[in-house]
């Protein structure tokens, strides 16, 4: 309500304290190519902020000076078409009103997102994030003349080894701000158990070679990127 009350005293102010005759007498013979016209727009826009006094509600002013052009603009075009004057007057007002208390309730919405995105650990959020498709796609990069090398003769599931790479180090990641350090070296076990079949049967020193440097990479980034976390987080 005090939202509102703030943006309702905007209005006034600019429509009938800061609007000289003189300039409303020149958007109704020039209409849209008035200057004043724009002028006005302009005035209900630092109005706004400066009677909010905070100008993370720049999103509001902007709406309102929006809308307030598109209100005025009809207004001054459908003018002639009244008999009585006070008819398109009082429309206009009530558009503006409405548009004013929608304003409102979109700025009392924003200001609890904004007080609910302020409790996210945005460190936290960049982290993971880095850990899934960046790091997938900067091991990709690192490996590519490596993969050119081995062949694989089995068949796998599409993008498996992405996938499984991005839960593993957001594994390490959890472990790692948690302080499980034990937890990394039980997830390196499990993957070489799962691995082992797939060594043995292809008997291959460079397939070997390259998962064991896919493996240190990845939990390698993970680590860093933990560390990072834990130490600027």
């Amino acid at each position: 309500m005090i939202l509102f009350i703030k943006l309702l005293l905007a209005h006034l102010l600019g429509d009938f304290l800061f609007q000289p005759t003189k300039w409303v007498i020149h958007k109704s013979a020039h209409k849209i190519s008035s200057r004043y016209l724009y002028f006005h727009v302009l005035i209900h826009f630092v109005l706004v902020l400066l009677l909010l006094g905070n100008y993370t509600h720049w999103r509001i002013a902007l709406v309102i000076a929006l809308s307030h052009f598109v209100i005025d603009l009809g207004k001054l075009y459908s003018e002639p078409r009244f008999k009585n004057r006070s008819v398109p007057f009082f429309i206009d007002q009530f558009l503006h009103i409405m548009i004013l208390f929608g304003c409102a309730y979109y700025g009392n919405i924003i200001g609890q997102i904004d007080y609910l995105l302020g409790l996210i650990d945005w460190g936290l959020v960049t982290a993971i994030f880095f850990l899934t498709f960046p790091s997938a796609i900067l091991m990709n990069v690192l490996l590519e003349k490596m993969s050119k090398q081995i062949s694989l003769d089995h068949k796998s599931l599409p993008n498996a080894g992405k996938y499984i790479g991005m839960i593993e180090r957001l594994f390490v990641l959890v472990f790692i701000i948690t302080g499980r350090w034990e937890g990394i070296g039980l997830l390196i076990t499990a993957k070489s158990v799962f691995r082992f079949n797939d060594l043995k049967e292809s008997n291959s020193r460079k397939l070997t070679e390259y998962i064991l440097i896919g493996t240190l990479l990845s939990f390698g980034l993970a680590i860093i990127t933990g560390l990072i976390y834990l130490s600027f987080g």
